[in-house]
């Protein structure tokens, strides 16, 4: 197959596993999209001087087993290389997700339009709030399978520790190419970021218990709350 006329830039950009291109200065020639967001928790420094630290010590790639957690971001490798001497390049590669070891019981739970319950309870936040809010979500989500009464409960304990907030951002999206084994099989996941310049944090102890009773993985940031919600059926 000839391979010289396909363009993989598209499929690099939006490949989960953040990718970035140095120079030999450590300027940046290129980063995807999952790298844009890692750089909101780490310094282009320090992406750096991992990458010198890892390099091969001739022109070619290597890979190396290095456990690296930055805010809600955890890798297990990361593979860095060289074609030339004005390139070098590291890409990281996220750690298994561990399954939820408590039973799921499909039957208590109800078919659920996740974009819709979101909604509702925003629409619900915003008769007592005035914030600005943006929200971006992927309407070609599948419906899933959740407790509704509890997610609507972790909803609005997660929006209500943004009520001071300015600019709040949320983003509903599927993680491309990442799931969690559920009775053996592979589900898929969604991410539920909501960010903004601070949050209060004194119902953490509640959205974590909330988060765990609906097999939903939490991760509690300075300014920021990821849901990662398996899309059961």
């Amino acid at each position: 197959m000839n391979t010289t006329s396909i363009d993989f830039q598209p499929f690099v950009d939006w490949d989960n596993s953040p990718f970035i291109l140095f120079d030999p200065t450590g300027k940046i020639l290129y980063l995807n999209n999952s790298a844009e967001i890692l750089f909101g928790y780490v310094s282009k420094k320090e992406l750096y001087d991992l990458a010198l630290t890892y390099a091969p010590q001739n022109f070619g790639y290597k890979t190396t087993t290095v456990t690296l957690t930055y805010d809600t971001f955890n890798f297990y490798a990361i593979t860095v290389g060289y074609e030339n001497e004005e390139q070098l390049s590291i890409r990281f590669y996220h750690a298994p997700r561990i399954k939820n070891a408590t039973p799921i019981e499909r039957e208590k739970f109800a078919t659920t339009d996740i974009n819709l319950l979101l909604e509702a309870n925003i629409a619900l936040f915003q008769t007592k709030n005035s914030n600005t809010l943006q929200l971006l979500t992927d309407p070609d989500l599948p419906s899933l399978k959740i407790d509704q009464n509890r997610f609507s409960k972790l909803l609005r304990k997660v929006l209500d520790a943004y009520r001071a907030s300015d600019s709040i951002r949320i983003v509903l999206k599927l993680l491309v190419g990442e799931h969690v084994i559920i009775d053996g099989k592979r589900t898929p996941i969604a991410q539920l970021s909501i960010e903004a310049n601070g949050r209060y944090s004194d119902a953490d102890g509640e959205i974590r218990t909330l988060a765990e009773h609906c097999h939903i993985n939490c991760s509690l940031g300075e300014r920021s709350i990821k849901l990662d919600i398996p899309l059961i059926q």
